[in-house]
C-alpha cells in the first residue's frame, strides 16, 4: 500500500501521465490552477471570485490525478504479485504423473514435460498447460481470466485445453501436458 502510495507521486512526470489522456488533461489544469493562485496571490489586483475557490478546486484537481495514480499503481502491483504467485505455483505444484499402465508417480510440475500425461482431482491444481485427454470437469479459470465462474473442460473439442495454475472444482481428468517447463 506504501510503495502504490509513493508510485503515485512518482506518476505525476507528465511523461508517464501522457499516456492516460484524461488524467494528463486534469494534471495541466491542476498545474495551471497553481499557477494563477500564485499569481492571484502575489499581484495586487482585486478578483471577483475568492482566491479561497480556485485553492480548493487546485486541490480537488490534485487530488483527482493522485487518486487515480494511486489507484493505478494498487492495480499494477496487485497484477504482478498475482503472476508472480501463479509462476510460482507453475514450478512448486505437485503433479500426479501417469506412467505405463497407469501407474501414478507423484512429481513437481517442474519435472514435466510436453507429452507427459497427468491425473488431475478436484481441489488440485492444473500443474502445466496442456489438453484433456479424458475426463470431464468444472475448471476455476479465476486466477487466469478473473472470471468467478468455473468453465467445463471435456476430452475432445474446443473445450479440451487448460492452463497451468487453475484450480479442478470437480470430478477427476487425465491431462496431456503441452508446455515445457517455465514457458
Amino acid at each position: 500500500m506504501r510503495q502504490a502510495f509513493v508510485q503515485a507521486f512518482k506518476m505525476l512526470r507528465p511523461d508517464i501521465q501522457w499516456a492516460n489522456p484524461v488524467m494528463f488533461v486534469v494534471e495541466i489544469g491542476a498545474a495551471l490552477t497553481l499557477l494563477f493562485v500564485i499569481q492571484a496571490k502575489l499581484s495586487t489586483a482585486v478578483s471577483q471570485v475568492p482566491i479561497t475557490y480556485f485553492v480548493a478546486l487546485d486541490g480537488w484537481l490534485w487530488l483527482t490525478v493522485l487518486f487515480a495514480n494511486f489507484a493505478t499503481a494498487l492495480a499494477e502491483a496487485r497484477g504482478k504479485a498475482q503472476a508472480e504467485s501463479l509462476r510460482k505455483t507453475r514450478t512448486e505444484t505437485p503433479a500426479y504423473r501417469l506412467k505405463d499402465g497407469d501407474v501414478v508417480e507423484e512429481v513437481v510440475s517442474s519435472d514435466l514435460r510436453p507429452g507427459d500425461r497427468v491425473l488431475v482431482s478436484a481441489g488440485q491444481l492444473v500443474p502445466s498447460d496442456g489438453e484433456v485427454v479424458q475426463g470431464i470437469a468444472s475448471v476455476d479459470e479465476s486466477a487466469i481470466t478473473g472470471e468467478s465462474a468455473p468453465v467445463i473442460r471435456e476430452a475432445g473439442g474446443d473445450r479440451s485445453g487448460v492452463t497451468g495454475g487453475t484450480r479442478v472444482i470437480s470430478d477427476q481428468i487425465v491431462v496431456r501436458i503441452t508446455a515445457a517447463p517455465g514457458q
